[in-house]
């Protein structure tokens, strides 16, 4: 099978433990819950994460950005030095 056959084209969300296709809008808003509802519950400490090396430099620059500016922790990690 080719790659781009097994790609996903939408989002997918959780709901009552099954999968189902949902909007970007959707998705986004549940993510950001989530990220929200860990730093409510644990501070801006209760949330990482992790970036890859097979990225460009500017996107693991906006993805530490993020955590450190916008969530206000210094929980971020990559496989760069593997």
């Amino acid at each position: 099978m080719e790659s781009g056959r097994s790609r996903l084209t939408e989002p997918l969300v959780r709901d009552n433990g099954r999968l189902r296709t949902a909007t970007w809008d959707e998705a986004l808003e549940r993510a950001a819950a989530g990220i929200k509802a860990a730093v409510d519950r644990n501070g801006p400490n209760g949330f990482g994460l992790f970036s890859c090396s097979k990225t460009t430099n500017e996107l693991n620059f906006l993805s530490q950005k993020f955590a450190r500016v916008v969530v206000g922790c210094n929980n971020v990690d990559s496989c760069n030095r593997t």
